[in-house]
């Protein structure tokens, strides 16, 4: 099993959007929250070069946010990144 991890903030729809899909998907995440934590932040901006939430990593590779996984996942590619 892959390991996820989602950078992501409490008010955010779309990380409660991200959150729902990686459920459905089954798939248990490691949620870290950039509105609590400076520093995750800046290593957040660090890994995925980008400044808003929610930053999906599987394993060490940068998915994106929300819009990039609903995009793997209809052309099929997020199953097979998530070992399903």
């Amino acid at each position: 099993m892959p390991q996820i991890v989602m950078y992501a903030k409490a008010l955010c729809s779309y990380c409660t959007r991200a959150r729902k899909l990686l459920h459905a998907k089954g798939v248990e995440f490691a949620e870290i929250r950039v509105d609590r934590d400076r520093d995750q932040l800046r290593i957040m901006i660090e890994r995925s070069r980008r400044r808003t939430v929610p930053q999906v990593f599987i394993d060490d590779r940068h998915v994106g946010g929300y819009d990039d996984l609903v995009r793997l996942d209809a052309r099929g590619e997020l199953d097979q990144l998530l070992g399903r």
